[in-house]
């Protein structure tokens, strides 16, 4: 089984339901339990937050990209933003770190995204964005 999609889509929080249940769509031929479609999407909906909320700063009119690729073992994704980057990864990567204090964010979506995937990696840099690479095994 190999099935990929390639989508980009405007930084709406609206479209975090779409981009999810897309992903589900793509991935429901490889017979995926409950728990693992649920962290999926729940990694979906933290990359993607993170790319509205701290990527662009919530403005709208911003485009994320993202790839999912899936095979006989595993879903692969990548989700990107050309937003502002992030200055220290380490520091953004740790429990709750944020960057948002006066929104009473939790700091803790590279933390769940890790916890969820079975790799994780973060490329980012200052003034020209963010991509995340992740995996999870069937």
């Amino acid at each position: 089984m190999y099935n990929e999609i390639h989508m980009k889509f405007i930084s709406k929080r609206s479209n975090i339901a779409i981009i999810r249940n897309a992903c589900s769509a793509l991935i429901v031929d490889g017979n995926p339990t409950i728990t693992f479609l649920n962290e999926l999407k729940t990694v979906i909906s933290e990359a993607i937050t993170n790319c509205i909320v701290h990527g662009y700063d919530n403005q709208e009119d911003k485009y994320i990209e993202m790839k999912v690729i899936v095979d006989d073992t595993k879903v692969t994704c990548e989700i990107q933003d050309f937003g502002k980057g992030i200055e220290d990864i380490a520091q953004a990567r740790e429990p709750l770190f944020t960057t948002k204090k006066e929104e009473e964010r939790s700091g803790l979506g590279f933390t769940i995204m890790e916890m969820f995937c079975d790799t994780f990696e973060v490329e980012s840099k200052v003034n020209q964005g963010t991509k995340l690479h992740f995996s999870k095994n069937w």
